[in-house]
């Protein structure tokens, strides 16, 4: 028992807390994502995904374990991949523009994702007073229910922006890889496509060898400034309409 009761000591509550609401946002993130690829794509004229049922905020039907396990503690991953097929949706000039769109539905919905849980976080702060202020910074302190709301909300923000800009990422099987597709020749993206293969290979070495470690944090820093700015002054006219 003192061996066990030593073990139970030892667990850093607040560690697994933390870990519990990036698996809660990681599971909302990913299901939005994939669902706005397969929307975009169902909108743009191809049922693939919809006939797949990819189209759905069940996390189940988008789970990716290592992904999944990878968002959670790096705090950028990735789903199983929505199946969409370019040459179905005629309601675009072109296959490749219509992938485009349909790859830039997912980082979008993460944005918006990110603005919609920044301003939750700024209303409360709103009502939660000035002390609670730390708490974007980074910092913490005991403060009941509220405290456990925004840290949830700041988790959102974190991982949401930063699926964002992982995503943005022009290497295939990233969405950036087909949105830059659209503003090269033909030839071009001819060239890209037959070693699309390797895509993961090379990213898998700039993630390992750190070398996208420094552009990511700059990128995903500036996004969440820039989600806060949009953020503040929306929550303060929430909260206004409460006061």
């Amino acid at each position: 028992m003192s061996a066990l009761s030593s073990w139970a000591q030892g667990i850093d509550l607040s560690r697994i807390i933390e870990w519990l609401m990036y698996a809660a946002a990681a599971l909302i993130a990913i299901s939005v994502h994939e669902s706005s690829h397969g929307l975009s794509a169902y909108w743009l004229g191809d049922d693939t995904a919809k006939r797949m049922g990819r189209i759905s905020l069940n996390p189940l039907h988008h789970l990716d374990v290592v992904g999944f396990l990878m968002m959670v503690v790096a705090h950028f991953g990735w789903a199983k991949p929505v199946p969409v097929n370019p040459y179905r949706m005629t309601k675009v000039k072109s296959p490749k523009v219509g992938m485009a769109l349909t790859a830039a539905a997912g980082p979008i919905s993460n944005v918006l994702l990110a603005l919609i849980f920044t301003v939750g976080f700024c209303v409360c702060l709103e009502f939660g007073g000035e002390g609670l202020w730390h708490m974007w910074l980074g910092y913490r302190e005991p403060a009941g229910w509220l405290y456990y709301l925004m840290s949830f909300f700041r988790c959102c923000l974190v991982l949401n922006a930063n699926l964002a800009v992982f995503n943005l990422i022009p290497i295939s099987p990233l969405d950036g890889s087909k949105i830059l597709a659209i503003v090269l020749p033909d030839k071009a993206h001819a060239w890209l496509m037959r070693y699309e293969r390797y895509g993961f290979i090379v990213l898998a070495l700039l993630l390992f060898t750190g070398v996208l470690d420094g552009p990511l944090s700059f990128l995903v820093n500036g996004m969440a400034r820039g989600i806060y700015a949009v953020a503040d002054p929306l929550a303060k006219a929430i909260a206004g309409l409460f006061s």
